[in-house]
């Protein structure tokens, strides 16, 4: 009697075990999920006064960007050379209905977004970005900035590479640049890595 019941407790202490492991929570990425991200173009003057009217391009994905499903991303076509323009950046999770752009701010320490590609990038490259935006620590974030249309680039055709990098070290050599393809270097994960075509 007292086998079987050390064999049915032991039976019982197995099960628990087993279906504790199955049921057993799957930890979370501490990422943003993003379904819709928005750039917004506008032209400004010598002094970065606004003297264009804004141009915005979208990528959208029902599923979030970089997490499955088609991705609907438009053209960046409205661009001349020799001009500069104010980048504003939103991103928004449907699925939430949650304001992105807004916690991206509010932990902008963590947040930076990198602007690479063809468009920026080698001896064909033709825009350049700068930030006009810092976290608190003053170290860049990316939601705004200007971009840069080399005035000789004529037409022609690039990537903008739209990276977003999470809980980077925005200490490490080099991160501070806009255009560094070597990003992953500094750590992190990527919230958003997404190509839009750059038609002059």
């Amino acid at each position: 009697m007292k086998k079987l019941s050390a064999l049915v407790l032991l039976a019982i202490a197995s099960a628990t075990l087993l279906s504790c492991s199955k049921d057993d929570p799957v930890p979370e990425l501490d990422q943003e999920v993003i379904t819709d991200v928005s750039l917004t173009f506008t032209e400004v003057d010598g002094n970065d006064g606004v003297i264009g009217t804004a141009m915005e391009y979208n990528a959208s994905s029902d599923e979030g960007i970089g997490l499955g499903g088609n991705v609907v991303i438009d053209d960046i076509d409205g661009l001349e050379a020799g001009k500069r323009y104010l980048v504003e950046i939103t991103a928004f999770n449907g699925i939430a209905n949650e304001d992105v752009t807004e916690e991206i701010e509010e932990e902008g320490d963590h947040h930076q977004f990198f602007f690479v590609g063809s468009a920026f990038l080698g001896e064909n490259g033709f825009l350049e970005y700068m930030y006009d935006d810092e976290d608190e620590d003053g170290n860049p974030i990316g939601l705004r900035g200007y971009i840069t249309v080399d005035e000789n680039a004529g037409s022609t055709t690039g990537m903008l590479n739209l990276v977003l990098r999470h809980d980077l070290d925005k200490d490490f050599e080099g991160a501070n640049n806009p255009s560094w393809e070597n990003f992953v270097q500094a750590g992190g994960e990527s919230d958003l890595d997404i190509d839009f075509d750059v038609i002059l």
